[in-house]
């Protein structure tokens, strides 16, 4: 694979035999951004784990403290007085039967979907829509819930998903490289967090395998996950 001049230069920055505390990490991240536009700071994280078996599943969801940096549409699932609320706190897209039907032919123009308890016999139609999307509603992801009006606010807060791949890996975004290092890292450490308290009971051995911080444009960082683990 060819790579561009502006990408080589700052990769040369990279030591690709260290591991990186995060917060040097993240300063390496924000200097070698090299797009013009603001990109994304992401994180992978290997599990010790098999996504294979359902008592290792790994998924959840947790608000970033300084947001993700980008602007979310919310649809929400919700009659009478859900409805009202998730309209207040914000979201873009409210409804129930027509909702569905919209779905179902093909409108997709939201990143969030929220749907009320009582408005999911209404929203399994959407299965294999919003499924292989990741946009089905769910009650581990804080998605399906009676407090819709809160829900939708933390959407718009920079309420994220974290949720194990085929692969074992964990991939979620952070925030923008605009953001700075510190805010960067406090985001890195919420997550860490959250995916940590998730260690399923079945999982045996070392838990995070491994951890890369990149930009959208720009070359991955290890991360040493031996001080973040260390109360596991």
């Amino acid at each position: 694979m060819k790579f561009g001049k502006k990408y080589t230069d700052v990769a040369k920055l990279v030591d690709k035999t260290t591991l990186y505390d995060p917060a040097d990490a993240l300063d390496l991240i924000v200097k070698t951004k090299t797009a013009k536009f603001d990109e994304t700071v992401e994180v992978h994280v290997r599990l010790g784990v098999d996504s294979r078996h359902a008592d290792q599943q790994v998924r959840g969801a947790v608000v970033l403290p300084n947001g993700t940096g980008r602007s979310v549409r919310v649809c929400v699932f919700a009659k009478g007085d859900e409805e009202k609320a998730a309209k207040e706190a914000g979201a873009e897209i409210v409804g129930a039967e027509e909702l569905v039907t919209q779905i179902q032919g093909g409108f997709m123009d939201f990143d969030v979907c929220i749907a009320a308890p009582n408005m999911m016999g209404l929203v399994g139609r959407l299965g294999k829509v919003l499924g292989p999307r990741g946009l089905m509603p769910s009650p581990k992801a804080g998605t399906v819930t009676p407090d819709v009006g809160r829900a939708v606010a933390e959407a718009k807060a920079g309420k994220i998903e974290y949720r194990l791949d085929k692969t074992n890996i964990i991939h979620c975004p952070i925030g923008k490289a605009s953001f700075g290092a510190e805010k960067l890292q406090e985001n890195f450490s919420t997550l860490l967090e959250a995916i940590i308290k998730a260690k399923p009971a079945a999982s045996k051995g070392q838990y995070v395998r491994s951890c890369v911080l990149a930009c959208t444009m720009g070359p991955g960082v290890k991360v040493n996950t031996v001080r973040l683990t260390a109360a596991e």
